[in-house]
């Protein structure tokens, strides 16, 4: 069994990382397997929506400090292999959800974060850990938490490394729904196959490059984008419109697309 298990159920692929003995703790086995299934996933014309979950009561606590620490002893690297970016699921033109269900830090809060909604579960607790183990923000953090929760919690979150608990979360807005925690994947999952059932993948992949691209630009530039992109999609228009009058339920194509990627060399990693 791998570390990362595949389900997929009505357009909806659910992936779990799956080190239940170590707490689904961070290796390069789940990070190579977790990838690849995102990667996958953005081909497969039949998945619309993501979830990713974790197995038993831990989302992912970082990476595996028995690991890292054998690689500090011995001073090896993890991987004499390129990596994909951390943010990897950023890339990806479907939704991905990530249904929190417990222990949330370091590569697993960003994880969390390139996300684009969080469901957490009552209970479960995340941090960002890097300053009170002498790391910087890693992996982009310092660019993501900001816009999605503002400079000033972020710095907070940050600077402290300090443990929040799920109601924080959602007050600050770190995640969008605050659920129980025999409910977040079943909750995660409903959501997602509202999106697979009801809205446009291209639409759905637009979208997603937009809110995260039209931060580097003006108001100006994304008003034009988003009429190059109406222009683009107008087959998808014409659907949504007619199902609307017609009172029946939309049927948008699959989108599959192979994902241009560029691998990270070993170096771009302090471990």
């Amino acid at each position: 069994m791998g570390q990362v298990l595949r389900e997929t159920d009505a357009g909806v692929l659910l992936l779990t990382l799956n080190r239940p003995e170590r707490n689904n703790a961070w290796t390069i086995e789940m990070e190579h397997e977790y990838f690849e299934a995102l990667a996958q996933a953005a081909a497969d014309a039949e998945v619309r929506a993501i979830v990713v979950t974790g197995t038993g009561k831990s989302f992912c606590p970082g990476l595996d400090m028995q690991i890292l620490a054998e690689s500090g002893a011995t001073g090896k690297p993890l991987t004499d292999q390129p990596r994909r970016p951390m943010t990897f699921a950023r890339s990806v033109p479907k939704p991905v959800i990530a249904a929190i269900n417990g222990a949330c830090a370091g590569i697993g809060m960003v994880q969390a974060c390139s996300a684009d909604l969080r469901f957490v579960a009552r209970g479960a607790k995340l941090a960002t850990s890097f300053a009170r183990r002498g790391l910087p923000a890693e992996n982009a953090l310092a660019w993501i938490l900001p816009r999605l929760v503002g400079t000033g919690a972020a710095m907070d979150l940050l600077l402290s490394g300090r443990t929040l608990q799920a109601e924080e979360a959602a007050g600050i807005g770190l995640a969008e729904r605050l659920c129980e925690p025999e409910t977040v994947v079943a909750d995660a999952i409903e959501y997602a196959k509202d999106l697979a059932a009801h809205c446009s993948p291209r639409a759905m992949a637009a979208i997603k490059r937009q809110v995260w691209q039209d931060w580097e630009g003006t108001a100006e530039q994304s008003r034009q984008t988003s009429l190059a992109l109406m222009e683009a999609l107008r087959s998808e228009m014409k659907e949504g419109s007619a199902s609307f009058v017609e009172k029946r339920p939309p049927a948008f194509p699959g989108l599959s697309v192979t994902l241009v990627e560029e691998r990270t060399t070993r170096s771009d990693y302090p471990a």
